[in-house]
């Protein structure tokens, strides 16, 4: 009987690109669903845009447009990146649409209504530079608990504990550096611990993965805190009933997208959204992340059970992805975005590889680019394509394209092939894709052996009957190999299937075999990589950091004269550097909050090779005080601090004597 089931993903925020990091979740996904629909089973994959909160709203208002505009701009190129990399979606839909005010309005009433929602009176930063509230993620600061530094308002990504704002060590604005004051105001919060003890049943009744119970289990000690779940405006998202400045935190409504994305089709395709959700008749999966567990595994079940809502019967958790060892880097050419990839290579080699690698478990995965591209010329090009290379234009050549019958050996390897066929799909549902991928190797190995053994490049010359029923072994051989990757590799089977002449491959015709049957000619499945893709495709995923590059003089020409008029508009002034910070994703820039007296400027400095941060608090520097501001890809550049040296870890910023005043003009 076959089963019905509803599987989402995480959904990509609208303030970035997809990139291949995000990858692995919507492939790792995508082949599940797509094993699932092969076994015969009803599977419907939904996912949306996460489209809310005060990064989109502040993206929106630097690029002077709506953050409508912005969110349908990112729709559109996160829509075709997926697509591109073959993630068929059954819908995938925005939170920013009236279904998910709707579920997002009711799922808030009924917890209301339940005793589970608290309004109090909270403190908050406020950056008086800025002139607003702080949302989560624009506070920064050392974590309440394991004093991890640089962490966001909401969550560590060291220890994953949450916290508030103002519960952060050392806070600093993230868009201006300017400690923020506390200001109060009144917030609605939902009591977490309210549902304690479903949730824990939950869990038991094996809602997650047994390494996040054990994670789960931490929090429970610690004792679940309620839920802060508004935010004050400005703020681009739903405002909550009866409010007319109080707006839904995004992650009570990011998740209530799933949800909406499925009314959506239901809606559409005539289906009772209530029994596909509700019912029980559909079973419920979440695909998600490991820095988001905390939310999938407690608040959002707990807001569904208050609610009267069905929570997932499940949700599997994967781990981050690394390059080449490291985490991803712009300057290295490391961080790379889909559509950069896509320009270069074929996206099967990835779905590939990333099989290859997921094992079901939270690990992080590592992509070697050399790993990549070996296992890609190994095994999909020299023992998957090769053996229907190496079988079909024989075949068409030589003997009409046509099969015979299955001798004793033959029959013994193809049994052999089908026998993995309950290993396969016990690894398939378990999202051991890695184990998988190692099986269907193995198989091919075998199958090439065959080939090898009985030569038909050879007996073609003095038996064609016994090269007829070799290359028919062959061929049954390609066929069992396409259905075991098919979920892995959807355009490379829809190849083979048109190669064979047959209908889109299942599960089932692993029970069968094909004989006395006529192929097509055969076409050319999948090419080898060559290592100048790669190389080409890292170097347009370096980031250029608006920094003009440190180089030898000796040698450059002398630039054209300039006066001493051209001098008279140089303002140098004594500064105090106040705060020092790394720039995420770049390697060579520091960000500066420069103290010049009666004003304060923020500089993008690159100098991290040759000082770190520590050292620069406090030091006080000679900077271009009226240097026109440039924006830059990491922000906006102020003004900038005299120093000199040929660049890397040889920069060297001019003393000045620690009694000097801050502003105090230099001649």
């Amino acid at each position: 009987m076959s089963r019905k089931i509803v599987v989402t993903s995480a959904l990509p925020y609208a303030n970035g690109p997809i990139h291949m990091g995000h990858l692995v979740e919507y492939l790792q996904t995508d082949i599940w669903v797509r094993f699932q629909k092969i076994c015969g089973n009803q599977c419907l994959y939904f996912c949306a845009d996460d489209t809310h909160g005060t990064p989109i709203m502040i993206s929106a208002r630097a690029e002077n447009i709506t953050p409508e505009k912005l969110i349908e701009r990112a729709h559109k190129e996160h829509e075709e990146d997926l697509k591109n990399f073959y993630v068929e979606f059954d819908n995938y839909y925005t939170t920013h649409s009236e279904e998910n005010r709707q579920f997002s309005e009711l799922i808030f009433n009924n917890l209301n209504d339940a005793g589970s929602i608290t309004k109090r009176e909270v403190e908050q930063a406020y950056c008086e530079n800025c002139k607003m509230f702080l949302p989560d993620r624009y506070v920064l600061g050392a974590c309440p608990r394991c004093k991890a530094e640089d962490q966001y308002g909401d969550s560590c990504e060291v220890c994953s504990g949450t916290h508030q704002p103002t519960e952060l060590i050392n806070p600093h604005c993230a868009t201006c550096g300017t400690e923020p004051v506390r200001k109060k105001s009144d917030h609605y919060f939902f009591k977490l611990a309210d549902y304690e003890k479903q949730l824990k049943k939950l869990i038991k009744d094996g809602y997650t993965q047994k390494s996040i119970a054990n994670k789960l289990n931490e929090w429970f000690e610690t004792g679940l805190k309620d839920w802060d779940i508004s935010r004050d405006g400005p703020y681009f998202g739903f405002k909550i009933p009866s409010e007319e400045n109080k707006f839904f935190y995004v992650w009570l409504d990011a998740p209530i997208g799933y949800m909406a994305s499925a009314k959506n089709y239901c809606d559409r395709n005539n289906l009772d959204f209530d029994k596909l959700w509700n019912s029980g008749e559909y079973e419920l999966y979440h695909f998600i992340g490991k820095d988001i567990m905390y939310f999938h595994a407690l608040f959002f079940p707990a807001m569904l059970i208050g609610s009267g809502f069905k929570p997932a019967d499940k949700i599997f958790v994967h781990g981050f992805l690394t390059v080449n060892g490291q985490k991803m880097s712009k300057s290295r050419g490391t961080f790379i975005k889909a559509s950069t990839y896509f320009k270069h290579l074929d996206p099967e080699y990835l779905r590939y590889y990333y099989a290859s690698k997921l094992a079901g478990g939270i690990d992080d995965i590592d992509l070697s680019v050399e790993d990549l591209v070996n296992k890609t010329n190994s095994n999909l090009v020299g023992k998957f394509a090769n053996l229907a290379s190496r079988s079909g234009p024989m075949l068409t050549k030589n003997l009409n394209s046509q099969l015979s019958k299955l001798d004793g050996p033959g029959k013994k390897l193809i049994d052999k092939l089908a026998s993995a066929k309950d290993q396969i799909i016990s690894d398939y549902e378990n999202l051991n894709y890695a184990s998988v991928v190692r099986t269907i190797t193995a198989l091919a190995d075998e199958a090439n052996r065959y080939v090898e053994q009985n030569q038909p490049w050879i007996t073609i010359k003095t038996d064609l009957d016994k090269t007829q029923t070799t290359l028919t072994t062959t061929i049954n051989a390609v066929r069992i190999l396409t259905v075991y990757l098919k979920p892995i590799l959807p355009k490379f089977a829809e190849k083979i299937e048109k190669f064979l002449n047959i209908d889109p491959l299942k599960f089932t015709d692993l029970d069968t075999v094909l004989e006395n049957h006529k192929i097509n000619p055969f076409e050319r499945l999948i090419d080898r990589i060559d290592k100048k893709q790669v190389d080409a495709m890292i170097e347009e995923s370096k980031e250029t950091q608006n920094i003009e590059p440190q180089t030898e003089t000796s040698g450059e020409p002398i630039k054209p004269e300039c006066t001493i008029d051209d001098f008279t508009k140089i303002d140098l002034r004594i500064a105090k550097i106040i705060s020092a910070e790394p720039v995420e994703g770049a390697d060579k820039l520091l960000r500066l909050q420069l103290d010049l007296g009666d004003t304060k400027k923020e500089v993008l400095a690159g100098i991290a090779q040759a000082y770190t941060p520590d050292q620069l608090t406090g030091k006080i520097v000679v900077c271009l005080a009226n240097l026109k501001p440039r924006k830059m890809k990491f922000g906006t550049s102020e003004a900038m601090i005299l120093a000199a040296g040929p660049g890397g870890k040889d920069i060297f910023m001019l003393s000045v004597d620690s009694g000097a005043e801050p502003g105090q003009t230099v001649h």
